[in-house]
C-alpha cells in the first residue's frame, strides 16, 4: 500500500464526515452509537441513500431491453455505474467487470466456470490459512468433484502470510492462486503483488478476494496484473446486493457462462442456445438496479474524500487504539503484523467473546464477536473466536476511549 506522504494530504475532518452517514446520529440502549463493525458491513452516506432512492422515485425500470425512456435511462445509469467501477479498479474495459451479488457469488463464478472448464484431477490451487470461508469452501467443491489438490500457506504468529512460504507451494501442477488481499480477521496486508508474479511464473492463474481491500486502500488491477479481483459494494460504504468480479477479458471470454436465462444470450432455440459477449454472457436475469447506481455513488463518495486521506485516518486510529487496547489486563491482540489494516481482533483472558460483544452491546458499542467466516484461522490460533473491533472512515479517537471504558467494565465484572 503506496499513501502519500502526509504533508500533501489536506486535513480530515472526521466530524464533517460523520455527518454525512444519518445512522451515526441515531442512539443504541440509550447511547450514542459506537459503530465499529465497518469490516463486517459498512454504513452508509446520505448520498448513496439517496442515490438508491432516486433511481426507485424518478428512472426505474429494467435494463438493457426496454424501447422506452425510463428504461433508457436505467440502463444508461446502470453501464455508468460500471464504469465508475472500471475506473476504480483501473481495469482497461467496461467489459471486463461482471456485476455479482457480492464478492462471494463473484469467487463461486470462477470456481464454477474457471474451475470446471480448465481444471483437472492433480492440478493444485493455492490458499492461505487466513482466507475467508468464501475464498475456501467454492475450491473444496472443487477438490471433491474434480480431484484437484488444495494447498495452504502457513500464517505465522504475528498474522503474516510470506512471500517465502508461498513459493514453496508452488509447483509445476499449480493451476489457480486464490487470495485474500487485506484478512477480515487480522487485518494483514498480504504482498499481492510479488505472491501474483510468482503465481504467474509457476503458470498460474491468481484470483485475489478484495473485500476488505478496495475499502482501505486504492487497487490497480493492471498493476496488480492479477486475473480475477472480486469485491462487495457493502463494504465499500454501499449498499447491499451488488458485487463485483474483475476479470481478464481473454480468460472471460473463454470461460462458460455460470447461469442460464435472460440477458445473458444473443439467442435460444430448443435446438441451440448461443451467448452474449461480456460483460453480458455472465449476468443472467435482473441484476440490482438501484443498488448499483448506489454503488457507482459510494465510489464517488470514497474517491472525492481521497483514499490516501482514509487510509491515514484509519492509520492513526489503529495505532492509538493499540496503544489504548494495551491498556486493558488480560487482552490479547491478534495480528500484530506492521502495515495492518484498521482492524482489531482481540480475546480477553476473563469473558468469551459472545459475553464481550453483548455487554458492549449494553453501552452501545458495535463490535463483531465470532469466528467471522475464518474457522480455520481460529483454529490456527487455538481460539474459538474472537472478539473483532475494525474501523471506517467516520471513526474517532472518542470512539475508541469508549470502546475501552466498556471493556474495562467488562473486566471489572469478570475478571478476578
Amino acid at each position: 500500500m503506496i499513501i502519500s506522504k502526509p504533508e500533501a494530504l489536506a486535513p480530515y475532518d472526521v466530524e464533517t464526515v460523520r455527518g454525512d452517514f444519518p445512522i451515526l446520529g441515531r442512539p443504541v440502549r440509550g447511547r450514542p452509537l459506537v459503530y465499529l463493525d465497518s469490516t463486517a458491513s459498512a454504513q452508509k452516506p446520505q448520498a448513496v441513500i439517496d442515490a438508491e432512492r432516486f433511481v426507485y422515485e424518478e428512472e426505474y425500470a429494467n435494463i438493457h431491453r426496454g424501447m422506452y425512456t425510463l428504461s433508457e435511462r436505467a440502463t444508461d445509469r446502470y453501464e455508468a455505474a460500471r464504469g465508475k467501477v472500471r475506473a476504480f479498479l483501473n481495469a482497461r474495459k467496461s467489459a471486463e467487470i461482471i456485476v455479482t451479488r457480492n464478492a462471494t457469488e463473484a469467487i463461486n463464478l470462477v470456481a464454477s466456470s474457471y474451475g470446471r472448464a480448465f481444471l483437472r484431477a492433480g492440478d493444485e490451487i493455492v490458499i492461505t490459512g487466513l482466507e475467508h470461508h468464501a475464498n475456501i469452501v467454492p475450491w473444496q467443491f472443487l477438490r471433491d468433484q474434480l480431484g484437484v489438490v488444495l494447498k495452504v500457506v502457513p500464517v505465522g504468529d504475528d498474522g503474516s502470510v510470506t512471500v517465502e512460504n508461498f513459493a514453496r507451494l508452488l509447483g509445476p501442477r499449480t493451476r489457480l492462486v486464490a487470495l485474500a488481499h487485506v484478512s477480515n480477521v487480522l487485518g494483514t496486508v498480504l504482498p499481492v503483488a510479488e505472491m501474483v508474479r510468482l503465481g504467474h511464473q509457476a503458470g498460474a492463474k491468481v484470483l485475489l478476494d478484495g473485500a476488505q481491500a478496495v475499502v482501505h486502500m486504492a487497487v490497480d488491477v493492471q498493476a496488480l496484473d492479477c486475473d480475477f479481483y472480486a469485491f462487495s459494494a457493502h463494504k465499500l460504504y454501499g449498499p447491499t446486493g451488488v458485487g463485483i468480479l474483475y476479470g481478464k477479458e481473454e480468460l472471460l471470454d473463454a470461460m462458460p457462462p455460470y447461469q442460464g436465462g435472460g440477458d445473458m444470450i444473443r439467442s435460444v432455440s430448443f435446438e441451440e442456445t448461443t451467448f452474449a459477449p461480456l460483460p453480458a454472457k455472465f449476468e443472467a436475469g435482473t441484476p440490482a438496479i438501484a443498488q448499483m447506481h448506489a454503488l457507482g455513488a459510494a465510489i464517488d463518495y470514497v474517491t472525492q474524500l481521497g483514499l490516501d486521506r482514509i487510509a491515514r485516518h484509519e492509520g492513526e486510529l489503529l495505532a492509538y487504539a493499540n496503544s489504548r487496547l494495551a491498556e486493558i489486563p488480560g487482552l490479547r491482540l491478534l495480528g500484530t503484523v506492521p502495515g495492518k489494516a484498521a482492524v482489531a481482533s482481540f480475546v480477553l483472558d476473563c469473558a468469551h467473546p459472545h459475553d464481550i460483544a453483548q455487554i458492549l452491546d449494553n453501552a452501545g458499542v458495535s463490535i463483531r464477536a465470532g469466528h467471522h467466516c475464518a474457522q480455520p484461522l481460529m483454529e490456527r490460533f487455538g481460539v474459538p473466536a474472537t472478539a473483532r473491533a475494525s474501523f471506517g472512515l467516520y471513526n474517532t479517537r472518542g470512539e475508541v476511549d469508549a470502546l475501552v471504558a466498556a471493556l474495562a467494565k467488562v473486566v471489572e465484572m469478570f475478571g478476578e
